[in-house]
């Protein structure tokens, strides 16, 4: 095994080791599937939690504890032998001396998975970066609740009509997934639970927008589970603006390349993803920000090392363009190489990675959802809708996250309401930057808020 010239320490072993960055969905089934297995692994994450990212909006809306879609790393991997676990963040790797370094020091490895995941592409435009809004992490969405609640609490109290109007816009720009859930989340929040909080508050000025480039929704599904999105957000009042390209937003006024503006405080980003891909990878190893890898997920020119999930880019026959980036497709490349990496190590050859796609799922509000299951199936309304929470409920992490995202759906489902209505977010000094504009108004000076 390479030695480190600062050497990160972890305890010596005779086992071969697997070093793991990230803690996804890949790296997850991953290390499972090593766990009876003779490997030595160690763990890289940047948070020292597993995170399921498909429920994020609903903390983000109030919908869901963050605990409820989160679970300790350490915890989850406790009893599993010759097991190790560094919050920490990688800043290279080296493909030649089979090295990583990270912000604590360097480890060789034997054997490498690179299972980083996907961060908000904006596509260069620093201004979007700088104002909008990401749901890519919990973090994140506990800023944007505090972002959405602090809103209405300063338009419940202004005088001026404008200022009102623009603290209760909303625009979710993309209409995949988390552009659609999250819209249908707001507005039925907008519907059932903000007239019993803000009775004096004209929530008809509250305007919840979805923006996106393209000529439909939910691209990455059949037409009729766009359409049937479309409309269910229209009945709840959501305005679609479809072949609408985002050209600028300064965070007061969205604008688009057509020239139409729409001022507001709020914007929300999902339209597009980019992987984190580390210095060090060679330049023949690498296609549009995504690691290259084989049909045994393998890094193209890079002994022993491996890409699964959003941050990997496999080309075959079914997907010319690299496979779509779902939780499923990081969930089986995590078990497919968890499962074949002790043949790999042996030298015996394995069958190339075949995936199975289980279908695509969106939910839209109570009782409506869109479902494309496998031998073009089509659900909509309520029976997609149960299948949708069957299918997020199995694929929870732990058995305490499936009992307290179960306990929050059937206490709102019941009772209209969401209890995760908590303003949450550190207060900084005044010679502290700030890594937001400051977009909410009339903000006491003692009370100066990070956005």
């Amino acid at each position: 095994m390479a030695q480190s010239s600062v050497p990160l320490k972890i305890p010596a072993t005779d086992r071969k080791r697997v070093i793991v960055i990230g803690g996804g969905f890949g790296g997850l089934n991953l290390i499972r599937k090593l766990r009876h297995r003779n490997f030595q692994v160690v763990l890289f994450d940047k948070h020292n939690y597993h995170t399921f990212q498909p429920l994020l909006y609903q903390v983000a809306t109030a919908g869901l504890h963050p605990d409820a879609i989160g679970g300790p790393l350490r915890y989850i991997f406790h009893s599993y032998d010759d097991f190790h676990f560094r919050m920490l963040k990688v800043t290279s790797i080296d493909p030649d001396k089979k090295m990583v370094t990270t912000t604590a020091g360097d480890l060789g490895y034997d054997y490498l998975v690179i299972a980083g995941g996907a961060r908000s592409n904006f596509f260069g435009n620093k201004d979007i970066e700088t104002y909008s809004f990401p749901i890519k992490s919990i973090p994140d969405a506990l800023n944007l609740r505090s972002q959405l609640l602090e809103n209405l609490e300063q338009a419940n109290m202004t005088q001026n009509a404008a200022e009102r109007k623009r603290l209760l816009t909303i625009v979710l720009v993309g209409g995949g997934p988390t552009g659609v859930e999250t819209a249908g989340a707001l507005a039925e929040l907008r519907k059932y639970v903000l007239p019993k909080d803000y009775p004096h508050l004209d929530l008809s000025e509250m305007k919840i927008y979805v923006a996106d480039g393209l000529k439909r929704l939910l691209p990455q599904m059949s037409e009729k589970a766009s359409a049937k999105a479309q409309k269910d957000l229209e009945k709840l009042g959501v305005i679609i603006r479809l072949e609408s390209m985002v050209e600028k937003y300064d965070g007061k006024t969205l604008t688009f390349k057509t020239g139409e503006k729409i001022d507001t405080y709020t914007v929300i980003w999902s339209a597009g993803v980019t992987s984190e891909v580390f210095p060090g990878l060679k330049p023949e190893s690498l296609e549009k920000g995504r690691i290259l890898i084989d049909e045994q997920c393998r890094v193209l020119n890079a002994k022993d090392m491996f890409a699964i999930g959003d941050i990997a880019l496999m080309k075959t026959q079914d997907y010319p363009k690299g496979h779509p980036g779902l939780a499923q497709v990081a969930i089986q490349m995590g078990k497919y190489v968890g499962k074949n990496l002790s043949a790999l190590d042996a030298g015996e050859s394995v069958k190339p990675f075949k995936y199975l796609d289980k279908g695509s799922l969106a939910t839209i509000g109570r009782g409506k959802a869109v479902a494309d299951l496998p031998g073009h199936l089509f659900f909509g309304g309520r029976p997609a809708w149960w299948i949708w929470l069957f299918v997020h409920i199995n694929y929870l992490i732990s058995f305490r996250n499936k009992l307290l995202v179960l306990a929050n759906w059937v206490w709102n489902y019941f009772t209209f309401d969401k209890g995760n209505r908590l303003i949450i977010r550190p207060f900084v000094r005044k010679d502290e930057p700030q890594t937001k504009a400051p977009v909410v108004q009339n903000v006491p000076e003692e009370a100066e808020i990070v956005h």
